[in-house]
């Protein structure tokens, strides 16, 4: 009977033991989540006051450039204000003019004349600003050159194996300097280019960000953040061992380039099949005094 109890006791003391270690276990796993979710807790807070001191920072700058901005807008408003900024725009306009005959003696557009003569482009008068519709008849393609070199459309259209590989080479050489001088243009002007070059040379492309599909009404929901993930579609503006669809699809791409900067200094286009054309005009118009008064 006595031993009876005593091994009961026993039992019991070690079930006891048993739950006892458990409850160790249990509270030294507390512990150390403790300590990790102190420390995450700290992590925290030093990242929490990093953030605010540059929230303090960024409120000081903000209150600086506000300060600014109110003074810039007093001055502004003042009678000698509207002649400052006239001035400035002035000289910005000339730097550009600058910059723009720059390209212009990079990659001079002229027109040819004769078998053996070329006119400058700044001798002929073209088409006058938007609004005006009495626009002069645009120059033949065949007519201008680009650095000497003709800007010919026929192989985009027509091409055979029997298509000469020199006037192939010649159009693409040509496209690479259009497509060079309509960068810089751009870059001088500051205006993004709706269909950004990726400039080669020769092996030049042009790039469309416009989604082949047409969107659904639930795509219109989404965040337009999205749309900075679409990938371009690259296009060819040369013909060696491409398609001759997305090369001349290219070529009116790049058109297009040229027609919306001629609509930034509120100049009509000649139309899409005016390459060289409409970049004469561009050169021409902003080579001009109107450009600097406007």
């Amino acid at each position: 009977m006595v031993k009876t109890e005593s091994l009961n006791q026993l039992n019991e003391l070690e079930e006891m033991r048993e739950r006892l270690e458990a409850r160790k276990l249990v509270i030294g796993n507390m512990s150390m989540r403790c300590k990790l979710a102190t420390e995450d807790a700290k992590k925290q807070e030093e990242m929490l006051s990093t953030e605010v001191r540059s929230l303090l920072v960024a409120g000081t700058s903000l209150s600086v450039a506000r300060k600014r901005l109110q003074e810039s807008n007093r001055l502004l408003t003042e009678e000698r204000g509207y002649i400052k900024l006239k001035n400035v725009q002035r000289k910005l306009r000339a730097r550009q003019q600058y910059m723009i005959s720059q390209v212009s003696l990079l990659y001079p557009v002229k027109i040819l004349v004769g078998p053996a003569q070329e006119q400058e482009l700044e001798s002929y008068p073209s088409s006058s600003r938007l609004g005006n519709y009495s626009v002069s008849k645009p120059i033949n393609q065949g007519s201008l050159t680009i650095l000497g070199l003709h800007l010919t459309m026929l192989p985009f259209t027509k091409m055979s194996f029997f298509t000469d590989k020199r006037e192939v080479q010649r159009s693409a050489t040509a496209l690479g300097y259009v497509a060079h001088g309509v960068s810089l243009i751009a870059s001088y002007l500051q205006v993004p280019l709706r269909y950004p070059v990726h400039l080669g040379g020769s092996r030049s492309y042009i790039n469309d960000y416009a989604p082949s599909v047409e969107p659904t009404s639930s795509d219109l929901l989404w965040d337009t953040a999205l749309s900075v993930n679409v990938k371009p579609v690259e296009f060819p503006l040369f013909l060696e061992g491409q398609d001759t669809t997305r090369a001349a699809y290219a070529v009116f791409l790049l058109n297009k380039d040229i027609e919306q900067l001629l609509n930034f200094i509120s100049v009509k286009s000649l139309g899409p099949r005016h390459v060289l054309a409409n970049l004469k005009e561009l050169l021409r118009t902003v080579q001009s005094s109107e450009f600097i008064d406007t």
